[in-house]
């Protein structure tokens, strides 16, 4: 079915600021006892309770985080919200609460707009969080989306980055690489497409990297799995720039060494053979593609009995004293020098 290139766009100044926020808003629903007050106010209002609160915030920029030719709105609101989810669950704790701020050209008419935040929508309701304010204004450099997410968590199971020792065993969850070579297709077909427009591409059998790239899943349930298998990390991260940049933030925050096994490290099926066809070494891509949101995390060696076998998990290694250093040990059995390869968005 061809989509109607001539319906009617309504514009953002039709609105005014506040009008606006009131249109985008006005279909969420407040799910938490702890907010107080959401949208509509000069600020928000949260219930501090017992426990301690969490924050974090991403900034997403058109053309360097997303790139809107296949990136649909939807997906990125969507998308956005589980960037900052991914930081909450990193921390062992539940996130409650958003704010959302963004700024769009003269571009982007009211209709896109609300297409947007039905992916912000989608994501509140599905992970079961408040959106509770933000902020609009105008842009000249197309879109620019800012969200905070903000979470609880009791003082004694909130888990940070300096925990690890030695001997405990490096953890993560799910699969690894997907959403690197998800991009690396819809690249290649852009490319396809602006040779020649006419072109349909067949993405089926890309279909799990595709998803993997715009519309990641963050890992709730892994705090509660982990809760349930009475099992508390030693320190997390979520794998957002590359599993080897995430492992080396653990080891120079907690002042260890690691090593990685090349052969444990979870592969897709979907990701070896796809690999195998772009002609990428699989070990690179698991190491440095990142925007899994996977959660990887240590925990002690006592509790390897807990967690084995469990269909979530993959331990991947185990952390070694500092002087060690960070290695990939091969399948060949020889140790490499780990390097943080991964997304970084200030190189040229």
């Amino acid at each position: 079915m061809l989509e109607d290139k001539n319906q009617e766009k309504t514009s953002l100044s039709q609105l005014g600021e506040f009008g606006l926020i009131e249109h985008l808003t006005k279909h969420f629903e407040v799910t938490h006892s702890t907010t107080v007050k959401a949208v509509g106010d000069d600020a928000a209002v949260i219930d501090a309770s017992e426990k301690q609160t969490v924050i974090t915030t991403d900034l997403l920029v058109e053309g360097v985080h997303f790139d809107l030719s296949y990136m649909p709105l939807k997906h990125l609101g969507y998308k956005a919200v589980m960037v900052n989810l991914s930081d909450v669950y990193a921390m062992n704790a539940e996130a409650e609460q958003i704010t959302v701020s963004l700024a769009v050209s003269n571009r982007f008419p009211l209709e896109a707009l609300e297409e947007l935040y039905a992916g912000i929508q989608l994501a509140c309701a599905t992970y079961k969080v408040d959106l509770i304010g933000g902020d609009t204004t105008s842009s000249t450099k197309g879109m620019l989306l800012s969200i905070t997410a903000i979470g609880k968590a009791k003082k004694e199971e909130l888990v940070y980055r300096d925990g690890a020792k030695a001997t405990d065993l490096i953890v993560v969850s799910g699969d690894l690489g997907g959403a690197y070579l998800g991009l690396q297709v819809l690249e290649r077909e852009k490319q396809v497409f602006q040779v020649n427009p006419t072109n349909q591409p067949d993405l089926d059998q890309y279909s799990y990297l595709i998803e993997r790239q715009l519309k990641p899943e963050a890992r709730k349930d892994i705090p509660k799995l982990l809760r349930d298998l009475e099992v508390q990390p030693t320190a997390m991260i979520d794998i957002s720039d590359g599993l080897s940049s995430e492992i080396m933030h653990i080891c120079k925050q907690s002042n260890t060494g690691c090593k990685i096994y090349e052969e444990k490290l979870p592969l897709d099926p979907q990701v070896i053979g796809t690999c195998e066809e772009f002609n990428i070494d699989s070990t690179m891509v698991a190491l440095s593609g990142g925007e899994d949101y996977e959660l990887l995390f240590t925990v002690s060696i006592n509790d390897f009995d807990k967690i084995k076998g469990n269909p979530n998990l993959s331990v991947i290694g185990h952390i070694t004293e500092a002087a060690a250093g960070m290695n990939l040990v091969t399948r060949a059995n020889q140790e490499i020098a780990l390097k943080a390869q991964g997304w970084n968005s200030f190189e040229e």
